[in-house]
């Protein structure tokens, strides 16, 4: 007779219920291992670096100095250790000698929070909010 048929009085309450966890205690042991395989993980995941071309830095550089001479918030998609990331900023300076873009990261209401450095070789996209 199929257990599930019967009824819950008829069922013997004693069932051993096993070593659950204890048996994956082992595993536990080598943290080193867990964090190899993450990292191995982590690093199947990246990307190289993009190349842009000539015109697309033309547009990006034309889109950048517009936001600036309209004081308007940009939206950045910049590269950085083998992931693309996007920020919605307030531009504060554009440094030409440090080749790095200063600015306010906004936050989702609109208020500005930390100060943000982005190198222009990771720049990858530039638009106008």
């Amino acid at each position: 007779m199929d257990y599930r048929d019967m009824p819950i009085d008829k069922l013997d309450s004693n069932i051993p219920r096993g070593r659950g966890m204890i048996k994956w205690a082992p595993f536990a042991t080598m943290p080193e291992q867990f964090e190899a395989v993450e990292d191995m993980i982590d690093s199947q995941t990246k990307i190289s670096r993009p190349e842009l071309s000539d015109d697309r830095l033309e547009d990006m550089d034309r889109v950048l100095k517009k936001a600036m001479n309209d004081k308007r918030n940009i939206k950045l998609e910049y590269y950085y250790d083998g992931r693309r990331f996007q920020v919605k900023l307030k531009i504060i300076k554009v440094d030409i000698w440090s080749m790095m873009l200063i600015a306010q990261q906004l936050d989702a209401g609109g208020d500005t929070d930390d100060v943000v450095f982005v190198s222009f070789m990771d720049i990858l996209d530039i638009a106008m909010l």
